[in-house]
């Protein structure tokens, strides 16, 4: 108890000295474990397990989130692919160069080890890039999407290179996997029925472990692949939303173990850190490329860059190569050091960029050549909303009854935005003029263009935290027209009111009040 004692307090003391000084603090936990490495303190039993299980919840939490038509788009695939093939070709070709003049460890590799190295120095870390984008709300945006969909096409590149390399296809039996598709349409039934208690979060800690990481570890694949597929078969279900959102505290305290581990690798020496601190130099070529490939697929100069920006680092994955290349005999043990020491470094200027991604997207924007809008990605074009008189975020129950209304009632050309695309679909086959925007993206702001013509917003998303996002995105893009929303209590209307024109009960008159208060309030009369 004493070990761990003293690793929990260095933890948190370096975290909330990074909360200090504006740095994230996984950067903390990532020093605290090489500073507890270097004091002689030894790695706590299990902390490796711990590790594991918080990457397996993150996975998991990812596939509860994500649409798995993602991976079959164009500027998923394609990028994912592309890149991971330059990235490996001009890693090789740096380290090949550097060790014609360099002494020690590189010139001691041949070139099958460093075309390993440079492999792994391809990928790009799923728990920090997920950690930025959570943190930073970006989680369903264009750019966070896209870069989700990537990490899982590398994800997958991963599992056929640690197949090829234990020299050990996965077992006959890994068949039979194709039976949690429709097993899975019995546990979204069984999810749909438990209540908001303890049960949900023990429900999907044991799915995730259990057929996830457990049964495709048992079948010679990896384990956090198996825990994001289980999480991709339940995403159909509207309470997996609300699954992530309960497991979201365990899998944080549960990934401090991952970035403290880190530190445990083992502590580089002089010669591990230069080497380190070369590999380091290749991370903003690898941001280039991604933003290039974006680009050519048609995403805007926001989007390339912003995706670019958190996709910018080094993986986990690496030191997971260099243990089963060194078990291998592909490469020598001393590379996990360094891979290790670059790794850290790379999540710490990686953490450090994501704070400042608008002032890279402004320099963009000035410096690189102008988009014609109509060759753009029509997922990422601009949308002019000038010909509407009104907005409503939100197409649930109660944003429908606001849109009717206030189109029959009042006679105003109202838009509406929904986050989910078969939702929406469904609703502009009615007739409604919908577009998919998730009303929590900063970029869906930038995306809308000439909303200072809107004269009135209506934020009718059922969860508090939604509309107050919403609203504030509103307030940076200088949104002057009226704006009315909905809270569910007290405390929620009483925010909300400092903040925008009025605020009505969730359930009050079921979008129709809420309706006529917001267009008497923009001066908007009733039809007669």
């Amino acid at each position: 108890m004493t070990d761990l004692s003293l690793v929990l307090l260095a933890a948190l003391a370096a975290g909330l000295i990074c909360a200090v000084v504006r740095l994230p603090p996984l950067v903390g936990f990532l020093a605290a474990g090489f500073a507890l490495n270097a004091a002689g303190v030894a790695e706590l039993d299990g902390l490796e397990t711990l590790a594991d299980l918080g990457v397996a919840l993150l996975l998991f939490g990812i596939g509860l989130k994500l649409d798995i038509r993602i991976l079959g788009r164009r500027e998923v695939w394609l990028t994912s692919l592309a890149h991971l093939g330059a990235t490996t070709a001009l890693a090789w070709a740096y380290l090949g160069v550097v060790a014609l003049v360099a002494a020690g460890l590189l010139s001691e590799t041949d070139w099958r080890s460093l075309l390993v190295v440079a492999f792994a120095l391809s990928f790009s870390s799923t728990v920090l890039v997920v950690k930025a984008l959570e943190e930073s709300g970006s989680s369903q945006s264009r750019f966070g999407v896209t870069a989700l969909g990537i990490l899982i096409i590398q994800d997958i590149a991963a599992v056929v290179f640690l197949t090829a390399a234990k020299g050990s296809p996965p077992s006959p039996w890994a068949i039979l996997l194709v039976l949690l598709v429709p097993a899975a349409l019995a546990v979204r039934r069984v999810l749909a029925r438990i209540d908001h208690g303890e049960l949900l979060p023990l429900f999907g800690l044991a799915l995730a472990l259990g057929p996830g990481y457990a049964l495709f570890e048992a079948v010679g694949l990896k384990g956090d692949l198996g825990a994001l597929v289980i999480g991709l078969l339940l995403a159909p279900e509207p309470r997996s939303a609300e699954l992530a959102k309960t497991l979201f505290s365990l899998k944080e305290l549960l990934l401090v173990g991952f970035f403290l581990s880190i530190g445990f690798t083992g502590l580089p020496s002089a010669s591990d850190l230069a080497v380190a601190v070369l590999l380091v130099v290749l991370v903003p070529l690898k941001s280039w490329g991604f933003a290039l490939l974006l680009r050519l697929q048609g995403m805007r100069h926001r989007t390339s860059i912003k995706a670019a920006t958190v996709l910018g680092n080094y993986s986990e994955f690496a030191l997971i190569v260099a243990a089963v290349g060194a078990s291998s005999d592909l490469i020598d043990e001393q590379w996990l050091v360094v891979l290790a020491t670059s790794v850290a470094i790379s999540f710490l200027l990686s953490a450090l960029l994501n704070g400042r991604t608008e002032s890279l997207v402004a320099v963009a924007e000035r410096r690189w050549p102008t988009q014609d809008p109509g060759r753009l990605h029509p997922d990422d074009r601009p949308i002019d909303v000038a010909h509407a008189d009104a907005v409503v975020l939100g197409m649930g129950r109660v944003g429908c009854a606001t849109y009717h209304q206030l189109t029959t009632a009042y006679g105003l050309h109202v838009i509406g935005i929904e986050s989910g695309e078969d939702r929406a679909a469904e609703l502009r086959a009615e007739g409604l003029d919908v577009i998919v925007g998730d009303a929590m993206d900063p970029d869906l702001y930038h995306r809308l263009t000439r909303t200072n013509e809107i004269d009135l917003a209506v934020l009718a998303m059922p969860f508090h935290g939604a509309n107050l996002t919403a609203m504030r995105l509103l307030e940076g893009r200088d949104f002057a027209g009226t704006v009315v929303a909905v809270a569910q209590y007290d405390d929620e209307a009483a925010e909300m009111r400092t903040h925008v024109d009025a605020v009505l009960g969730l359930y009050d008159g079921t979008g129709t009040a809420l309706a006529d208060n917001a267009a008497e309030l923009a001066g908007f009369s009733r039809r007669e």
